[in-house]
């Protein structure tokens, strides 16, 4: 590969000229920098990162650490990241755990190993103590989730608002049966979730057993199909639906698209995000859009600002950001549909 010595030597200069030229040091000409970045760049030359933090030049990385790539939450959440943090030169090291502890622990193990700048993580319901050992010496932020002994400062959705404003908006259309499809209770966000949903159920005086439940793993878009299968299978089934992620909403749309509902005849239905398909679905989907993208471009700037002022030492004062989803009403919900017996006959038929 190309070094600084190759450069130094096209252009007859020292070998210190080019680092500082490349650095942008002040003490080099604007002709020398841009002769030495000119040269650079027919070379080919790659800075080497290692040996430039060795010589005390602060990393430009950030690790985003998230459980799923594949769920499209968090791949917006890449997306903003990385074009947040490139408008201050800095870039994104996506790394993905599949919500298991040890593979949590080896990509922080690997991201304190380069030395990031700092971390974006969506942890795991119980981090491994190592992780929040390494992590105590990286600047870091929580992002959808919130565990303890991690960092104070979180950027997220009010999980619980968001399901308590869709279930409110079923029982005002005069559902008085409905049932939930969301993530388990071991991790905050399922737990918020739920709570916002029973809550809706409670405000409106309702019996508990007026709202039922059906949880599994928040990724499996198999659960959302199964659960919506199992709760219209009941003698007497919820006549609506809610949703507690992404995926198991799409679980949902792809089972009753497979088994043909009558959507919202046969069913109301309200989802969790809005994904460009769910637009399109059927009789189009009511749903809680949650605004991802300002989400990761808030917390982006807020951790290179925290960087850029305090450099390794995390801020003093605990942030916490909570942003409210919006509900979005198409064609999935309606009133239930009346049961209509036939009238008995009367004698003088008879």
């Amino acid at each position: 590969m190309t070094t600084t010595r190759d450069i130094a030597a096209r252009l007859n200069v020292s070998v210190s000229t080019v680092g500082r030229a490349l650095a942008d040091d002040p003490r080099i000409s604007a002709e020398t920098k841009f002769r030495v970045k000119q040269t650079a760049d027919e070379l080919g030359y790659v800075a080497n990162r290692a040996a430039r933090m060795m010589r005390g030049v602060p990393s430009t990385v950030i690790g985003l650490v998230v459980p799923d790539v594949r769920n499209s939450f968090y791949s917006t959440v890449a997306h903003a990241l990385t074009e947040t943090v490139r408008s201050r030169d800095h870039q994104v090291m996506l790394c993905e755990t599949g919500d298991e502890r040890e593979t949590e622990l080896r990509q922080i193990r690997d991201l304190a190993a380069v030395q990031v700048a700092g971390v974006v993580i969506v942890p795991t319901p119980r981090p491994h103590p190592d992780v929040r050992r390494l992590l105590q010496a990286i600047p870091h932020v929580q992002l959808n989730r919130r565990v303890s002994g991690l960092s104070p400062h979180w950027f997220g959705i009010d999980d619980h608002g968001v399901t308590r404003t869709a279930t409110r908006h079923l029982l005002d259309l005069g559902h008085r049966k409905i049932g939930y499809i969301g993530g388990t209770v071991d991790i905050r966000t399922g737990a918020e979730r739920l709570g916002g949903f029973r809550d809706a159920i409670s405000e409106a005086g309702l019996p508990v057993e007026c709202g039922v439940v059906d949880l599994g793993p928040p990724s499996q878009t198999t659960h959302g199909a199964d659960a919506l299968r199992r709760l219209l299978s009941w003698a007497e089934p919820p006549t609506a639906i809610v949703t507690g992620t992404v995926q198991m909403t799409v679980g949902v749309l792809a089972a009753a698209h497979e088994d043909r509902l009558a959507v919202p005849r046969s069913v109301s239905v309200v989802g969790f995000g809005d994904e460009p398909g769910f637009s399109w679905w059927g009789p189009g989907l009511t749903t809680v859009a949650l605004p991802i993208h300002e989400l990761a471009t808030a917390c982006g700037v807020w951790l290179l600002h925290q960087l850029e002022t305090t450099g390794a030492t995390a801020h003093p004062t605990a942030f916490a950001s909570a942003s409210p989803g919006t509900l979005i009403v198409r064609g999935s919900t309606a009133e239930p549909a009346v049961v209509r017996r036939p009238a008995r006959a009367s004698r003088a038929a008879r």
